[in-house]
């Protein structure tokens, strides 16, 4: 009895051990499935994870990039300067509406003296002169004044009055050239008008007269004043017709002969209002276009200009103020010499005025000052404390401004 008990636990617990055995084979390759599931859902989700983040961490890096560059270009914006505590003089807005910066120091013009005058306000020399209707425009080393529909004008530079000259019809404007060379456009009852050249000593080398072309608007020289460029625009028939006519100036064992070059036109109805050589390059503007003169043709550039401001030439880089419409945001345009535009920003509601010399550009726009390279790349940002009437470059690359409370200037 006790032995077959005991046998019949024994056979119990065989048939116990058996049966899990068993079961454990059983379970064996279920578990080994769901451990290689896991395995490989860890090793998609890490791998997903991993990506996220090595995308966001090169997001992160370039935003970085960027936005230290953005902090760079603006490093100057906040830079505020009181004109009154700069070098130069201080004087009442009636007086500063009178000076007009140049060489080292300011060109003060009224309708009975032109006087040159230091940064500190002495004056070094002056010239007595009876003009109804004074303008003054600075040229690199010259300055021209003349009374507009007058009957004389004066050329000067930073040693005294170079010369100066009646004319026989009512001046309307004045151009010059790298060399010294003077352009001046008047009016005539007897023809349209015409355009008197004189060289930087003040002879006459020749007088152009419009009889068929219509009324001459502007001129421009190139580099070397072997070329002037003339605006006209035609006004006698059913249609405006613009004209551009270019002369050339030779030099000869008797003097310069000025002989026609080459005349250009357009179908469109527009009219040239400003003219500059880039290079040998013939640019023309309106108030909403820019022209080039190629193949012996005058082509309109896929530009969008919709109102054209200022227009500089820079290193031979166009800097182009222009907006796209009644109270939008004026706009800064850099074009370079093979007509790419490697410029293009909104800078501001109100542009002041513009400066510019062999190197840089500078902007007065809504009491701030934005200073470029040839390149269109700013260089300086300044707020200024007050508004500025005009400016200009002095030697040196000195900027100097003409502000209601004096003239003054931002190194």
């Amino acid at each position: 009895m006790v032995s077959t008990t005991y046998r019949w636990k024994n056979k119990k617990m065989e048939n116990s051990v058996e049966s899990k055995l068993k079961n454990e084979k059983n379970t064996a390759p279920e578990n080994q499935n769901n451990d290689s599931i896991s395995q490989a859902v860890i090793r998609k989700s890490l791998t997903v994870a991993v990506t996220i983040f090595a995308t966001l961490l090169i997001v992160s890096v370039v935003l970085i990039i960027l936005v230290s560059k953005k902090i760079d270009s603006m490093a100057g914006a906040d830079a505020q300067i009181k004109l009154s505590a700069q070098g130069g003089f201080s004087c009442e807005y009636s007086e500063a509406q009178k000076l007009y910066p140049y060489g080292d120091g300011v060109i003060k013009v009224t309708t009975e003296r032109i006087a040159y005058l230091t940064l500190s306000g002495s004056e070094v020399f002056s010239h007595s002169i009876s003009y109804q209707n004074p303008q003054c425009i600075t040229y690199d080393n010259n300055v021209a004044v003349f009374d507009r529909d007058g009957y004389s004008f004066t050329i000067l530079n930073q040693d005294g009055v170079l010369f100066s000259k009646p004319t026989e019809n009512p001046v309307k404007a004045v151009h010059m050239s790298d060399n010294g060379y003077v352009a001046v456009i008047c009016g005539s009852s007897d023809s349209f008008g015409d355009v008197a050249i004189y060289d930087s000593t003040g002879e006459q080398l020749a007088v152009w007269t419009s009889y068929n072309s219509g009324f001459p608007v502007c001129c421009a020289f190139n580099s070397d004043a072997s070329l002037i460029a003339v605006s006209t625009i035609n006004t006698s028939g059913a249609v405006i017709i613009p004209y551009v006519r270019v002369f050339s100036l030779n030099k000869t064992s008797k003097g310069y002969d000025v002989v026609d070059n080459a005349v250009y036109t357009t179908d469109d109805n527009v009219i040239f209002a400003s003219l500059c050589y880039v290079g040998n390059k013939l640019c023309c503007f309106t108030s909403n276009a820019l022209y080039e003169v190629k193949d012996d043709k005058l082509s309109k550039m896929n530009y969008d200009f919709s109102a054209i401001g200022f227009v500089k030439n820079v290193g031979n880089n166009l800097f182009i103020t222009y907006s796209d419409g009644i109270s939008q945001l004026n706009k800064l345009a850099v074009i370079n010499s093979n007509d790419s535009m490697i410029y293009n920003s909104n800078i501001g509601a109100k542009i002041i005025c513009v400066a510019q010399n062999r190197n840089y550009y500078a902007i007065s726009v809504d009491r701030r000052v934005f200073i470029y390279n040839t390149s269109g790349t700013i260089t300086n940002d300044y707020s200024v404390d007050e508004d500025i009437i005009r400016m200009e470059f002095l030697s040196g690359n000195k900027l100097c401004v003409v502000s209601t409370g004096g003239v003054h200037t931002i190194n």
